[in-house]
């Protein structure tokens, strides 16, 4: 089981602070007015501040908070403005991107999930995920997790939300212009393998069950179902699309009449409702349309604000819980406030504080990774992290492939070039040769392909992608 699956059902005791108001009597609530949704926003950004460290921190060993990021981009808030006691050098920007910077995070030994959950909330935080520091890249990061034998999963398949937050972090956090930064060969992989696990009552849950008729046969999860099918939404899968239909319906034959809860295979809870509004919310699918109001006149949004406690602004885990959980609340504020799994970040309101803060060049000396594709343009997909030191503040795309023949992760991801040293176009690469109108051609975070250039510039957290075609 995942990191995201062990760690997310953990609940926090109310802070002290709040205590007086932890049992304030919860509202009753029918369809949720614009109001009361501004209110649960106002209250619950006030308890997640309360979460808050002294030294600014929401990361840490065990429960990640800094999932809050993500509650508060979709709130409005901006990270770098939540600082304890308002000082300004604590805020939750930068001590988040310090330890993100810093070579021990996450652990010593890291998964997939961790890189994808930085992402995401480095996302949110205002701090470009490929730019974090002069060492750290968390875009190339994910990529060094791509399983070569099973082409479209990252991280082990057996753990299939690794794949399912690939897609979310990788096509949720965009370039700081708003566009996606991965070529459209490596989000087809994703969507290929995000369809072939989608049970056949039309959600998913964290465990691979593609080619498997019994597992596919199994009951599905609210959780998963939300995560899955935000993928398949921040992918550009349209939510008109047949396999996003059967995830809406499956979530719409889970309403509980009375609440307006998800039944979820762990019983009806917040984080669950969390994750299958997000889940709505990514995919432009109203939580409290005519589809998700149940006949007694309750949505998936009512439930959740119907377990928040006010004017304290946590959120309940379970129903019959008498105090708020963080991780909980986290989930539902950031369903209320309208979001998915990740945010652009707001602009912020201290003064000074920029919208992004970013690496702007390489260091000289400082060991570091770039992310790399490498599409044949006949259905050979190769995904890796490259592994160099730069001698300056830019290198060479020559330099990032010499690079890749022996320091890519995984390995194989580039086999030979030609030429192999000085300027001019890349003639051949992994032993395919350009050929009339089909040459190799380069995009960098994006950008539309053209002519591979041995001598092309290549910045800091730069997403490189190579493709052979006309």
């Amino acid at each position: 089981m995942s990191r995201f699956r062990t760690s997310r059902r953990l609940a926090l005791a109310v802070p002290a602070a709040l205590g007086a108001f932890a049992l304030t009597t919860l509202p009753a609530v029918a369809t949720s007015t614009p109001a009361q949704l501004a209110t649960s926003r106002t209250n619950g950004v006030a308890y997640l501040k309360s979460l808050q460290a002294a030294d600014g921190s929401y990361a840490g060993s065990g429960l990640s908070n800094e999932w809050a990021f993500s509650a508060f981009a979709a709130a409005g808030t901006a990270v770098v403005d939540v600082a304890p006691g308002g000082d300004t050098t604590k805020n939750a920007r930068t001590v988040y991107r310090n330890l993100l910077s810093t070579a021990a995070w996450p652990s010593a030994t890291p998964v997939v999930t961790d890189y994808e959950r930085g992402t995401l909330n480095a996302y949110a935080a205002g701090i470009d995920p490929a730019r974090v520091s002069a060492s750290r890249n968390l875009v190339a990061d994910i990529y060094a997790h791509w399983q070569t034998a099973e082409p479209g999963y990252f991280g082990p398949s057996a753990n299939f939300n690794g794949t399912v937050f690939a897609a979310l972090s990788l096509g949720g956090a965009k370039t700081q212009a708003g566009t996606t930064r991965v070529p459209q060969s490596l989000t087809d992989a994703l969507v290929t393998r995000l369809r072939a696990n989608q049970h056949n009552d039309g959600g998913w849950t964290y465990q691979k069950v593609e080619g498997n008729p019994t597992a596919l046969n199994t009951a599905s999860d609210i959780d998963m179902t939300g995560a899955a099918m935000a993928a398949l939404c921040v992918s550009g899968v349209p939510n008109t699309d047949t396999d996003v239909v059967q995830a809406k319906n499956f979530l719409k034959g889970k309403l509980v009449a009375s609440s307006g809860a998800f039944n979820s295979l762990y019983g009806v809870n917040t984080s669950s409702n969390g994750w299958g509004v997000a889940g709505l919310n990514a995919c432009g699918i109203n939580p409290q349309s005519a589809d998700f109001t149940t006949v007694s006149g309750k949505t998936p949004v009512d439930f959740l604000i119907a377990h928040q406690y006010n004017p304290a602004g946590g959120f309940k885990y379970k129903p019959a819980d008498t105090a708020p959980s963080a991780y909980s609340s986290i989930d539902a504020l950031r369903a209320v406030a309208g979001g998915g799994f990740t945010t652009a970040p707001p602009v912020p309101v201290t003064p000074g504080a920029p919208q992004w803060v970013a690496q702007s060049a390489f260091t000289a000396g400082t060991a570091t990774k770039l992310a790399l594709t490498v599409d044949d343009g006949a259905g050979g997909l190769k995904v890796c992290s490259v592994a160099f030191t730069p001698t300056g503040t830019t290198t060479t795309l020559g330099d990032v492939l010499a690079a890749a023949t022996t320091a890519a992760t995984p390995a194989g991801c580039v086999t030979g070039v030609t030429p192999s040293s000085g300027t001019g176009a890349v003639t051949t690469l992994n032993g395919k040769a350009n050929s009339g109108s089909n040459t190799w051609k380069v995009s960098v975070d994006g950008s539309s392909f053209a002519g591979a250039l041995r001598e092309k510039t290549i910045n800091v957290g730069d997403t490189i992608a190579l493709r052979w075609g006309a």
